[in-house]
């Protein structure tokens, strides 16, 4: 996930920077913190005795909340979000919240209207969430070269993960049981690491993890187009990707509804990264 380097946002003086971990990385106050672990325990275990059905398609359906998490963090970064609001935007907090927020959507969606129907009364409803979040970051300010790379990298991403995931399926047929959630596991970092390494090379854009920005500042790494240095980003985790997708194929195989589930969150800790880029340069850069 990027960051700026020379202009980071200022965190509200209630909150706990974590050192020793990503820059950002906070904890809001206790009784914050709290509300968020309770709720949170609360909807997995409810989760977990209903048993909803679980295929591609519920899995796929969450995307809207992993972009709303990215949005609401957005609104954090640039301090746009109430004061009220504002501990529950940090990281992780905000992704805990949001995924609270999801699975319980997901269980009253579940009592009120058929299976089929689930999928997209779930994708609805976090649709409806996400565009005024969306539209409240870019009411911020836009910026020109921001939103312009921002779509490059977008698009950029389409036929490498394309390219990847052919691959995948040429050397291990069984990635087809992953469906749309493996193929969005792998499209998802394939856009986080085309971003950052746009947003480090041409937005001067720098990474929280520290992992990460080890591989970013090797030194003797040649440069590509548009990419810069962090080519060599993007390669690694196009690779974790798909190890972990073809590491996935017997557990799905085996265990559908928990298979698809845990390579969602795969998935979601790619987009979800992937998209906050996206955002924080178009309204930042």
């Amino acid at each position: 996930m990027a960051t700026r380097s020379a202009a980071t946002a200022v965190l509200p003086a209630t909150l706990v920077d974590l050192p020793f971990l990503p820059a950002g990385t906070t904890l809001p106050p206790l009784p914050y913190l709290l509300v968020v672990l309770v709720a949170g325990g609360g909807v997995a275990i409810a989760i977990r005795h209903s048993r909803p059905t679980v295929t591609a398609v519920h899995v796929l359906a969450l995307t809207p909340w992993v972009v709303l998490g990215s949005a609401l963090h957005v609104l954090y970064v640039v301090g746009a979000l109430p004061g009220l609001l504002a501990p529950l935007g940090g990281s992780p907090t905000v992704y805990l919240t949001v995924g609270t927020l999801a699975g319980a959507t997901w269980l009253a969606v579940g009592s009120a209207v058929d299976d089929g129907r689930v999928p997209v009364a779930v994708a609805a409803v976090g649709t409806c969430l996400v565009v005024p979040a969306v539209a409240a970051a870019l009411g911020t300010g836009v910026s020109g070269s921001g939103a312009s790379w921002s779509a490059v990298a977008v698009l950029a991403s389409v036929p490498i993960a394309a390219l990847v995931w052919w691959t995948l399926g040429r050397l291990e047929p069984g990635t087809a049981v992953t469906g749309g959630v493996g193929a969005l596991a792998v499209y998802g970092h394939a856009l986080d690491g085309v971003s950052t390494a746009i947003g480090v090379t041409q937005l001067g854009f720098g990474e929280r993890s520290p992992l990460s920005r080890v591989i970013l500042e090797l030194g003797g790494v040649p440069s590509v187009p548009v990419l810069g240095e962090g080519w060599l980003f993007l390669l690694v985790k196009l690779a974790v990707a798909s190890a972990v997708v073809s590491l996935f194929v017997p557990y799905v195989r085996d265990e559908p509804a928990e298979g698809l589930l845990l390579l969602g969150f795969v998935a979601a800790v790619g987009l979800g990264p992937a998209v906050h880029n996206l955002l924080l340069f178009t309204v930042t850069a």
